[in-house]
């Protein structure tokens, strides 16, 4: 096995993973980049672009509807050029626009899986690799699966089929309410499928405010999905008949299963306490794993399968030397793409001599459901402050309470939440429900993050007639 040496080698080329390359090949450092799939990973490809492509053709018809003069334009979403627009938007699935990124850094891309072997060295396409500073672990998470009997044998969506089906499906059960089920019931609704959300727990969006999970649940009800809340899935099993399978595009004819010869294939769903549930695909959004199962961890006493804990440099913690750094997903911080490339930086800074630590994490982090209504949300929850031990109350206007709202988003419903700290005298988490609300988010997230005094914030003056008004309404409120 040959051997080179780089500065670092960086496992993993989604964006957490692309960003420190990048920003280490800018200081100066030579880089290994090794990836067997995609460069630009998950988001870019089977989650967060694919899912938004699919969501805003109805999200755009929608806010046309609430405009006179356009409303009376408007016609109905063409699932066929929806379709096509997300296979725009995810290059159908070929990566090479990102190559010339690379070569003009000059990251050396290993199209192969990577193995820890050691310290510093990571054995990738029948080559070690030798790190002279750091080894960098990107490999983000994937979906994960709940022990149901039979549901392996279902052959179930994940994210990945859920963003890239060519098809939509006559009828489609989605297994789970956070932000993956709730986003792909809107998107498949819309592209015209019957769609049927089980989830086990009593609202959805669980982790946010709870009018937002009510909300985005009365809305996914209004366009006609079955919100199933407290149900749960015991068994799945696959029998020949049944429904269509799907439709590709707009009225194409229905496809069959191969592993049926062809036959439409039915999937019968056994609920605890509920009718037997038969839908032709299955998506499965129960949560994330860390993708640690086969890179190699074990080799420095580290656990397969688990995040790698690390430290607020991202150096893992359980590994002696700080020569091993994991950022993004697969140190189970925050599952969240920008958290993963803030992750990026600050590793990357590190690396490069200028300290620099972490203050972000999953409960203070920035989050947004794109779906209608949007949910935008950072810092902590009322709940989750109380339970930090906060001394916090919370102020609630309506999203439409302003001048701007006449235009954009006219009577939509929302909801707008400030969390304030009172003894620190500053914002402790902020939620936004209603159209368009993740552009006002970065707002909330910069007074957060900045520490912003309140009596400081009533300075900022929002510009008249837009929907940041709301500021003003929040802030009269306290």
């Amino acid at each position: 096995m040959t051997e080179r040496a780089f500065d670092v080698v960086v496992l993993g080329a989604g964006p957490a993973g692309e960003v420190v390359a990048g920003k280490l090949a800018d200081g100066g450092l030579s880089v290994a980049l090794v990836e067997p799939e995609l460069v630009g990973g998950e988001c870019s490809f089977w989650a967060c672009m694919p899912s938004k492509a699919l969501l805003r053709p109805a999200e755009a018809l929608a806010e046309a509807r609430r405009v006179p003069g356009a409303r009376e334009a408007v016609g109905t979403v063409d699932p066929a050029a929806a379709l096509a627009r997300r296979d725009e938007v995810i290059h159908d699935l070929d990566d090479s626009g990102m190559l010339p990124w690379l070569r003009s850094r000059g990251i050396e891309l290993v199209r192969a899986a990577g193995r820890i072997a050691g310290e510093r060295r990571v054995e990738a396409g029948g080559e070690t690799l030798h790190a002279r500073r750091a080894v960098i672990v990107a490999t983000g998470s994937t979906a994960a699966l709940p022990p149901i009997d039979g549901l392996v044998e279902a052959d179930p969506w994940t994210n990945r089929e859920g963003t890239t089906s060519k098809e939509v499906p006559d009828r489609l059960a989605i297994l789970g309410g956070g932000v993956v089920g709730v986003e792909l019931a809107q998107a498949w609704r819309s592209l015209g499928a019957q769609v049927t959300l089980l989830e086990v727990g009593d609202r959805l969006l669980a982790r946010e405010e709870p009018f937002a999970g009510e909300q985005v649940a009365d809305a996914l009800r209004v366009a006609g999905v079955d919100v199933r809340l407290g149900v749960a899935l015991s068994a799945v099993r696959s029998e020949e008949g049944g429904g269509a399978g799907g439709t590709a595009g707009a009225g194409a004819a229905a496809t069959g299963d191969p592993a049926t010869g062809g036959r439409p294939r039915e999937l019968a769903l056994a609920l605890d306490g509920a009718p037997e549930l038969r839908a032709d695909r299955l998506l499965v959004a129960t949560g994330r794993r860390p993708r640690t199962d086969d890179i190699g961890v074990e080799e420095v006493g580290l656990e397969p399968g688990e995040s790698i804990a690390v430290d607020d440099r991202m150096r893992a913690t359980g590994v002696p030397g700080g020569w091993l750094y994991a950022i993004g997903d697969v140190n189970g911080r925050a599952l969240l793409t920008h958290v993963g490339k803030y992750q990026a930086w600050v590793a990357a800074e590190n690396l490069l001599g200028r300290d620099a630590v972490s203050e972000v994490d999953g409960e203070t982090a920035p989050r947004t459901v794109f779906t209608e209504p949007q949910v935008a949300a950072v810092g902590h929850t009322l709940a989750s402050a109380r339970a930090a031990g906060l001394d916090v109350r919370a102020v609630d206007v309506d999203t439409s309470a302003n001048a701007g709202a006449s235009f954009v988003g006219k009577g939509a419903p929302g909801t707008c939440r400030l969390v304030v700290d009172e003894r620190a005298g500053t914002i402790a988490g902020a939620t936004f429900t209603g159209v368009a609300v993740a552009e006002s988010l970065h707002a909330a997230t910069i007074a957060i993050a900045g520490r912003v005094p309140l009596d400081r914030l009533r300075h900022a003056v929002p510009s008249f007639p837009t929907r940041s008004e709301v500021w003003l309404k929040l802030l009269e409120a306290l």
